[in-house]
């Protein structure tokens, strides 16, 4: 189709931190395929730290998922809110029922996007979200060309803006943290689902590793990490050592951000945290175990993605159906040896250069390792 002027624009994206970050180099293209029309993004309203300083956007609509808005009153009344936007298109860009339900009564022009089916016949076009066999910005893209009628796309990779005093409060718990010039590899260890995650045991022994060797080490993650880092640390020889920070359930997703910054590299699991560390420019070393790689791999070329052939991957499963020495054996299978030759090769680039690596625009596709 043609493209068309649009002066209201809304884009829905109610999933967790590492979605609504992939939905970031949408958000610049609209703007620069109409620079003049309002664009307002729906995101859930405890993420709104890296959304809500967005330059492409004019403004966000948020929804208290798991509170105020969380039962069916409440999301009516939201639905009108919506209503009362006008606006000419939504797109949708998260499949379940309730941002499909946004979307299907909002009153607006043209829909398009993703939809269950329930829904799909108050859509003007219904697109596939192909995140299993190409990267889900690609295509978020795809919904911006054929149902959209987008012909420049303008990605830029990820992007995130911090909030006034979000630096200078990292400044202080970073101060805090560390002597000053300390060289601190930063480690995300938990994720929303138990197969993404890489062995406690070897996360501990990749932290003692480099804290021998003089680095500094940051734990990351939310409340919901807290009792997965107490646990890894007991498992290290250097559990309390002074060069040991945690972080993790302590600060803001704009202080996160603002602390990645600070970090030489990133060793996390798939994970929201691992995509703002990419928008942040940090180098970073993941494991994959149940996710597809070409739909969420790290969205930059410095970044190194390690895998296992194994059969069952990519399963897309949030506990592992197999047992005995099969059990997680995606995330068993990738050794610490390989983890740590990775990352100082990383280490080896990157380390002299914190907070001023050059951006490789354009360069998006990682370094893929299959064990």
């Amino acid at each position: 189709m043609r493209q068309k002027d649009y002066d209201n624009i809304l884009v829905i994206n109610l999933m967790h931190i590492g979605d609504l970050m992939l939905v970031t180099p949408v958000l610049r293209t609209l703007r620069t395929n109409f620079p003049k029309a309002c664009i307002t993004l729906l995101a859930d309203k405890k993420l709104a730290d890296l959304v809500i300083y967005n330059k492409h956007i004019d403004g966000c609509l948020l929804l208290d998922k798991k509170g105020a808005d969380n039962h069916p009153l409440a999301f009516l009344r939201f639905i009108r809110r919506v209503r009362r936007e006008h606006f000419d298109l939504v797109i949708n860009l998260h499949r379940n029922e309730r941002a499909s339900a946004l979307a299907a009564f909002s009153g607006a022009g043209r829909i398009v996007g993703y939809a269950k089916p329930l829904f799909s016949a108050f859509f003007n076009k219904v697109m596939e979200n192909k995140k299993a066999v190409k990267h889900q910005i690609h295509s978020h893209f795809d919904v911006l060309q054929e149902a959209v009628g987008i012909e420049r796309i303008d990605d830029a990779g990820l992007e995130m803006w911090l909030p006034e005093g979000a630096e200078e409060s990292a400044a202080k718990l970073w101060q805090d943290a560390f002597p000053a010039g300390a060289k601190v590899i930063a480690l995300n260890i938990g994720a929303s689902w138990k197969t993404k995650r890489w062995i406690d045991e070897y996360f501990a022994q990749t932290a003692d590793y480099f804290l021998e060797k003089g680095y500094g080490i940051a734990f990351f993650g939310g409340p919901m990490d807290e009792e997965l880092v107490r646990a890894c640390r007991a498992k290290m020889r250097h559990g309390d050592h002074a060069m040991l920070q945690t972080f993790t359930g302590r600060v803001t997703l704009a202080e996160l951000a603002a602390l990645l910054k600070k970090c030489a590299l990133f060793i996390t699991t798939d994970s929201g945290p691992m995509h703002v560390g990419v928008a942040m420019n940090v180098p970073i070393v993941t494991m994959f175990g149940a996710s597809p790689v070409p739909g969420f791999y790290p969205y930059d070329a410095k970044d190194i993605l390690l895998k296992t052939p194994e059969a069952c991957h990519p399963c897309g499963k949030h506990e592992c159906p197999r047992e005995g020495a099969e059990n997680m054996a995606c995330m068993k299978n990738i050794p610490v040896k390989e983890v740590l030759r990775y990352a100082e090769e990383l280490l080896r680039q990157y380390e002299n250069k914190v907070g001023n690596i050059p951006a490789h625009d354009g360069q998006y596709r990682c370094k893929v390792v299959e064990l």
